[in-house]
């Protein structure tokens, strides 16, 4: 199934239906009057968070959606049926703008969560509205008032607690394979990684959700490469974990590229509290990792993390890191032991 995190969509309420004209007419009944119905009102536009889901595909192939019409009013004063309700079904971690794309109008968080955006249109009144003591036959009623109808654009930011950030192979997959049930695609070239991915992570008695995004480069956020369409995905995390190559030639270029690429992108992501890790640091000696960790240190202004996630080195050091700048660690559960049987009394 293919990824896709942004879409446009037109949505459009139902028009209410028309009233009636109508008046009773009876062989016992010399004056029967009007008994024209109201029209029905047209269906609303719904949008609901469900489970599930993990993508916007659906909306790529059908973009237009409509509620249903309400039908016109007739005689012996019945009213037309209401239209049919429509329902958009998006992912947790949606957030819906308006046309300009600016103004958000919902932002879906939690299952379940569901949003009336357009209310359908009310139906006219039929003509039994309109008698009075002087016009006991009114011959008028109204139209059913037109549905409203909007563009809209739907964003997915995925849910998560952490995230990775880092050049193309730096090493995010494979941490993200490796502390977790995850299987995002691994190869020895850079951008295998094009689409988000999401691992739950367990550590000591907490367990979190790591979000890896694919890799950026330097002028990322001008277009470059993947540009930074993905960073949106990290914007809901409470810490990022910063991977840099400990085999490339300059680990300073590297971890400042990034950093400057999350200033640039803006939405706190450079505010936010990050950690910085050597990875790959089982291809080096000591001695080299050191010195690279003291340049890094240099200009990281913070402690800087050696690990390695092929050997394990220094892996739950980082995870540990993480999940105390996670506010909400969900606890693991852990299996309740069975009752044990006792013997009957009175």
């Amino acid at each position: 199934m293919k990824f896709l995190d942004e879409c446009k969509v037109f949505i459009k309420s139902g028009k209410g239906g028309n009233g009636c004209v109508g008046f009773r007419r009876e062989k016992s009944l010399e004056f029967g009057g009007p008994d024209g119905g109201d029209g029905g009102c047209g269906g609303d536009v719904y949008i609901e968070a469900v489970e599930g889901l993990n993508t916007l595909i659906d909306y790529r192939y059908q973009q237009h959606y409509k509620a249903k019409p309400g039908r016109d009013g007739s005689g012996a004063n019945k009213t037309g049926s209401d239209g049919t309700d429509i329902t958009l079904k998006v992912p947790v971690g949606t957030q819906v703008f308006e046309d300009d794309g600016e103004v958000m109008l919902a932002d879906f968080t939690e299952v379940g969560y569901k949003v009336c955006l357009l209310r359908g249109g009310n139906g006219g009144f039929g003509n039994s509205h309109f008698k009075t003591s002087t016009n006991r036959a009114p011959r008028r009623a109204n139209p059913g008032l037109g549905g409203e109808e909007m563009d809209i654009w739907l964003r997915l930011k995925l849910i998560a607690d952490a995230g990775l950030v880092g050049l193309p192979n730096a090493g995010k997959s494979t941490f993200l394979s490796a502390v977790s049930k995850a299987r995002p695609k691994i190869a020895d070239y850079p951008f295998t990684t094009l689409t988000p991915s999401l691992g739950v992570v367990a550590v000591d008695t907490t367990s979190f959700v790591l979000a890896d995004i694919p890799g950026l480069i330097e002028g990322a956020h001008q277009g470059t490469g993947l540009g930074t369409q993905f960073l949106g995905h990290i914007e809901r995390c409470a810490s990022l974990l910063h991977l840099v190559d400990a085999t490339s030639e300059d680990v300073v270029l590297s971890y400042e590229t990034i950093c400057e690429e999350l200033r640039q992108y803006g939405n706190g992501l450079s505010d936010k509290p990050h950690i910085v890790a050597l990875s790959k640091c089982d291809s080096l000696t000591v001695e080299l990792i050191e010195e690279k960790k003291a340049e890094l240190e240099a200009v990281a202004d913070s402690q800087v993390l050696v690990l390695s996630a092929a050997s394990g080195l220094g892996v739950q050091t980082a995870l540990r890191a993480m999940a105390g700048h996670v506010g909400s660690t969900a606890p693991i559960e852990e299996e309740e032991p069975e009752p044990e049987e006792t013997a009957w009394r009175p």
